[in-house]
């Protein structure tokens, strides 16, 4: 698979012509709010099976979520992200290590959002993951006894 470098403004995709499925992969650098210059040390990239995070540029972390653990998708736009065409993508997940990760200040936010609801909802089939949550989960207990 060819690694795409370019940044341009739209994400950056790549898709694979031979494979059954389309395969996408978003590159987009966490950007200043004033202008949506990318002016940091911090990339996000969002493929068919997981979001990575690489932080820095002396010290440098790297954060990976799987897409069959993102259970929900928020967009957050605030009056300069929309001033500058930016937006931040909330992904809640069941990672231990990060809860909630943040593609913060990105271009083209919506589509990004989009993509990773359709892409985590086929993980989950693919891996045959039924996602639940427990609620009111204490009360069930105190049913019981």
């Amino acid at each position: 698979m060819e690694e795409l470098k370019k940044e341009n403004d739209m994400p950056e995709k790549e898709q694979d012509g031979g494979a059954e499925e389309d395969s996408r992969k978003y590159v987009e650098r966490k950007r200043w709010l004033f202008f949506g210059l990318p002016f940091t040390f911090t990339k996000y990239t969002v493929t068919d099976d997981v979001i990575t995070i690489d932080e820095g540029f002396f010290n440098t972390k790297e954060n990976d979520c799987y897409l069959y653990k993102v259970q929900d998708v928020q967009l957050l736009r605030s009056l300069g992200e929309r001033i500058f065409g930016l937006g931040t993508v909330a992904c809640f997940t069941g990672d231990n290590t990060h809860p909630q990760l943040s593609l913060t200040h990105i271009k083209h936010a919506r589509e990004v959002k989009d993509y990773i609801l359709r892409a985590s909802e086929e993980a989950r089939r693919r891996r045959r993951t039924l996602n639940t949550l427990n609620i009111d989960a204490d009360d069930i207990d105190d049913d019981i006894d």
